[in-house]
């Protein structure tokens, strides 16, 4: 697990959270710029970042069973 600097991030949320691994979590940068808002950190010491829109493009689809398929290949 690598440690990430999460240092003036406000946290959301934690995925998993089961186990002590390093588990995804999800940040709001509130001084990033508009289209790097939303920052995603995982435990290989990667980071995404996206708008707000975009995340509430990626919920929308989850609600509406977009990644369902995915996840019943798996």
């Amino acid at each position: 697990m690598i440690e990430q600097d999460t240092t003036g991030l406000t946290h959301v949320a934690t995925f998993c959270g089961q186990c002590n691994c390093g588990c995804p979590e999800l940040y709001l940068d509130p001084a990033a710029d508009e289209d790097r808002r939303v920052v995603i950190t995982d435990d290989f010491g990667q980071r995404i970042q996206m708008s707000l829109g975009q995340l509430a493009d990626l919920v929308a689809d989850a609600r509406n069973g977009v990644l369902d398929e995915v996840l019943a290949q798996a």
